[in-house]
């Protein structure tokens, strides 16, 4: 089994007795016991990196420090040793003139901290629109086992007797300049329009990437819509951090598990929920470090042979409990099932075949089937003309939907 750890440079851990070589590693080893750590624990248990997108100024993650302290229960009880090691975190709403432009730098960052250090594994943490990518991103360069657990919705508001997600921000903002708002409700909202922790709850960005990341295999089935500071998440860390260990142990890398197959996956469940079109750029990127080319075209294709059989806010009037109620991605992929590729390797080793073949779907008008959805074709077209003659793309369940 691995030792400890990788020497910083190398792609593969060093393998025998860590105790028949002392030499091998032994700088890592022995400024790793200034933490406390015992001799079993950093020579003969898989070294577990908990990478945290974590930060006081990106609420959508605040979540993740109690989220981490779960994961590494999982680790111990799997038989590894984990550690906790933060990186560039990216709120959408904190960051000037925008995130996409650091969106880059932080995979690198994910990138060297998980390829430089002496560890065998890492479970990703992270919930924001660009952490996500950016750390699937990094994880997918530096070739070593990984799996992630994302930050989870926030709970939904409440103002003037009525439920507020994120995007009636956009409403509430026009309705307060049109003066049907006073200064004194418009500070009542401020005071709830964030009821927590947690990522929009919509089918934003966040959650959309959080899908995508267990569509392609890099998260735990069911885990992308579970509420931020629901019990069940901190369930889903622990296991997510027995898993990271077995994925170490087996040395698979994300390689292995992003495959043109998956992507293809990916596009395809992204069309049918309606997804946001950012996830587009964002899979592109992901999938570009692994060689592999995706393009407005395939796109289109994927599209136009997919219809959208989800309705959630903001391409439908359901809500994000209404989907995780309907049971989540696995019920919208078993809906899906005869146009995904069932080979696929989905975040708890089994294929995308035998999950879709034991989901049971739990009956809500959020999600409907192949013969009857929301509309004929996916939910996110690709548009080409003279104002845009490399492409486009659009939502249009959100202009129809959204009135």
């Amino acid at each position: 089994m691995s030792t400890r750890a990788n020497i910083p440079g190398t792609s593969k851990p060093l393998t025998g007795d860590a105790f028949a070589d002392p030499f091998t590693g032994w700088p890592h080893r022995a400024f790793l016991r200034a933490g406390g750590l015992s001799r079993r624990e950093v020579r003969l248990r898989p070294i577990i990196g908990i990478c945290s997108s974590w930060s006081e100024l990106n609420p959508c993650n605040l979540g993740l420090r109690d989220l981490a302290e779960s994961v590494r229960r999982g680790v111990t009880a799997a038989g590894g040793t984990a550690l906790v090691f933060p990186t560039i975190s990216l709120h959408e709403q904190m960051v000037s003139p925008t995130t996409m432009l650091l969106r880059n730098l932080m995979s690198m960052d994910v990138e060297e901290m998980i390829r430089c250090s002496p560890i065998d594994g890492v479970v990703l943490l992270a919930g924001c629109d660009k952490t996500v990518p950016a750390q699937l991103m990094g994880a997918a360069s530096a070739g070593k086992a990984a799996i992630m657990l994302t930050a989870g919705p926030r709970a939904w508001s409440s103002f003037r007797g009525k439920p507020v997600v994120t995007d009636d921000g956009w409403t509430l903002v026009s309705e307060m300049l049109e003066g049907k708002i006073t200064p004194e409700e418009w500070d009542q909202l401020e005071d709830v329009f964030c009821a927590g922790a947690g990522v929009c709850n919509i089918l934003g960005t966040a959650n959309t990437m959080a899908v995508m990341a267990e569509v392609l295999g890099m998260a735990l089935p069911g885990s992308a819509l579970v509420p931020a500071l629901h019990a069940r998440r901190s369930d889903l860390a622990e296991r997510t951090g027995l898993r990271a260990v077995e994925l170490a142990r087996s040395g698979m890398t994300p390689e292995e598990v992003l495959t043109e197959a998956a992507f293809d996956n990916a596009l395809r469940v992204l069309v049918a929920m309606g997804g946001s079109t950012n996830a587009v750029i964002h899979l592109e990127a992901i999938a570009r470090r692994l060689g592999i080319a995706l393009g407005l075209d395939r796109l289109a294709q994927i599209s136009k042979q997919t219809p959208r059989v989800l309705g959630v806010r903001p391409s439908g009037p359901y809500t994000l409990e209404d989907f995780d109620e309907a049971g989540g991605v696995p019920a919208l992929m078993a809906e899906l099932s005869p146009l995904l590729e069932h080979e696929t390797v989905m975040g708890d080793g089994q294929s995308l075949g035998e999950l879709v073949s034991s989901c049971r779907r739990r009956p809500n008008p959020c999600l409907r089937s192949l013969d009857d959805p929301f509309e004929s074709e996916g939910g996110i077209v690709v548009l080409r003309g003279s104002l845009a003659p490399r492409g486009s793309m659009n939502r249009p369940g959100f202009l129809r939907d959204s009135g």
